[in-house]
């Protein structure tokens, strides 16, 4: 019933949009011409990965192995929303082309197969391994839906997985669950790390409004360790799918733990978000760095500021010698996803990104940029400097660079403008706004003219705000654009905001806009994605 009445819902909204269309004008006064809206495969995107049919979110079980990075997802392949769930599969040789594989793991009679994470286990602790063959364990969460269904609070566990084939098949251990409910109802999501400081498996799980730390030698008996988090952070919603490693800090020897921690809602801007904590780990307990000791739920330290990046988690086994700290996230956000004008496959992944960590007079802080691989997608570029920008400046159009597959960045120097605003649009007049209100030192995106917006009240309600966290005297960004999602990466990775949007067209034209007086836009380049 549901998918009829959705259909219904999305056939409504195409007959509006069309009907609009033909009494719209271009900013000539010309009558625009109605051409056919965007619906369903129009809107899968050029390169974020999404699955080849039905339901997607949360990422899973990552991990790189004999040059392929993996990725495991939460799947449901018989509907496009939310049910059973199993790991869906797919890899890459860069994080950017994916190719989907056979579905990795499936419900059975312990329950359906939530989040969860895998390690290479090089050194064969878990004894899984045999004939020379390095075992890949993954942990999960089993749900019992009938346990849930009938009010049992302990109806989640942990369980194991391992594979002997590089991960394209798996055995379910025997001896699951190797962690059993101590009578919390929302326990899951575990992220496993080899913890090489300590000589161990460190194991942290999401446990309604905390993380709950646990240590092993062999990934298959685990100690309860400590628990982090009560009273600390955003509580708007429930913890889910956290992750936690050490990292050194940019420029320097120092070493720091990172906890990332996924809650819903209460993220930022409403709906879906992921904070994170920053301190020292003694091999048992968590304990944040002095500015975070009394941190509330009005905070800046969030990996994205918008809506739409939840969920995410980073890449185990990553090479000592490529040295980097690897994210992906979730490119929905549980208000709307199962709402959103897409019936044959639903929801994508965000481009993969670095994550580093910044120390600032005494403050940390962590920033992240598209991974590097993007940048071998490039293909035609147009780049122009020192432009005056006096009122609405049209940068770019679609004759130079395709708008729904693009990298942009730029530059301002002597920031004295009141609104360096942006704006994506098209002939039929949608439009998508962002940009950074100077005077209140704040970054904004709204969606609310970018096409169709009324499958769901919460989609595009209220426009996105994020702090300006840099004190830089110039502005720096990186635009990417999708057909159906902007990733912003401000300053240097330091404010990110990532959101998606279904317009009518394609966006055919980029301008920029001087509130007050004028200002000179220093440098723009502009780069083609250009994809097989």
């Amino acid at each position: 019933m549901k998918r009829i009445v959705n259909l219904m819902l999305i056939s409504a909204l195409t007959f509006a949009s069309i009907t609009s269309c033909m009494d719209r004008k271009d900013k000539g006064g010309k009558e625009a011409v109605a051409m056919e809206v965007q619906k369903d495969e129009d809107f899968r995107p050029n390169f974020h990965f999404t699955p080849e049919k039905n339901w997607m979110n949360d990422p899973n079980g990552m991990f790189f192995y004999n040059g392929y990075f993996h990725l495991f997802f939460q799947h449901y392949p018989d509907d496009n929303v939310w049910g059973p769930m199993h790991w869906g599969h797919a890899i890459s040789t860069d994080m950017i082309t994916w190719k989907e594989q056979p579905i990795a793991l499936e419900p059975d009679e312990k329950g359906y197969i939530f989040s969860g994470s895998a390690v290479v286990d090089n050194e064969n602790t878990s004894g899984f391994g045999k004939d020379g063959k390095v075992p890949i364990v993954a942990m999960f969460t089993y749900h019992d839906p009938k346990g849930a269904e009938a009010g049992e609070i302990d109806h989640q566990s942990q369980a194991i997985a391992y594979s002997l084939d590089e991960g394209k098949t798996w055995t379910k251990y025997e001896g699951n669950p190797v962690i059993e409910n101590p009578g919390i109802k929302d326990f899951r999501d575990p992220k496993v790390i080899w913890d090489g400081i300590h000589q161990q498996w460190v194991m942290v799980l999401a446990a309604d409004d905390k993380s709950m730390f646990y240590i092993s030698k062999n990934l298959k008996d685990w100690e309860l360790a400590s628990e982090f988090g009560k009273g600390l952070g955003a509580h708007g919603g429930v913890w889910e799918c956290p992750d936690f490693f050490p990292m050194y800090v940019e420029d320097s020897d120092e070493v720091k733990w990172v906890l990332i921690q996924s809650l819903n809602p209460g993220g930022y801007n409403g709906g879906s978000g992921t904070q994170y904590f920053i301190g020292d780990f003694d091999g048992k307990e968590f304990t944040p760095v002095d500015e975070m000791q009394d941190l509330g739920e009005d905070h800046n330290y969030w990996i994205d500021f918008g809506k739409d990046n939840y969920a995410g988690v980073t890449w185990a086994n990553i090479p000592e010698e490529n040295g980097r700290k690897l994210f992906i996230g979730w490119m929905s956000n549980w208000q709307y996803a199962q709402e959103v004008p897409t019936e044959t496959w639903r929801s994508a992944m965000t481009v993969a990104r670095e994550l580093k960590l910044e120390k600032n007079d005494g403050s940390y802080m962590i920033t992240s940029v598209p991974a590097r691989e993007l940048k071998n997608y490039r293909s035609i570029n147009y780049k122009e400097e020192n432009v005056k920008i006096n009122g609405t400046t049209k940068l770019i159009d679609s004759a130079k660079i395709d708008l729904s597959s693009a990298e942009i960045r730029f530059k301002i120097s002597d920031l004295k403008q009141t609104d360096y605003k942006f704006s994506l649009s098209n002939s039929q007049g949608d439009e998508l706004v962002f940009g950074y209100d100077h005077a209140e030192k704040e970054f904004y995106l709204d969606r609310s003219k970018a096409g169709q917006t009324g499958f769901s009240e919460d989609f595009a309600n209220k426009i996105s705000t994020a702090p300006r966290i840099s004190d830089a005297g110039d502005l720096t960004g990186i635009i990417i654009l999708d057909k159906t999602s902007v990733e912003l990466f401000f300053d240097d990775g330091k404010t990110v905001m990532t959101e998606i949007f279904f317009p009518n067209y394609p966006w055919e034209q980029l301008s920029v806009s001087a509130e007050n007086g004028e200002f000179t836009l220093d440098q723009i380049d502009a780069y083609q994605l250009k994809f097989k």
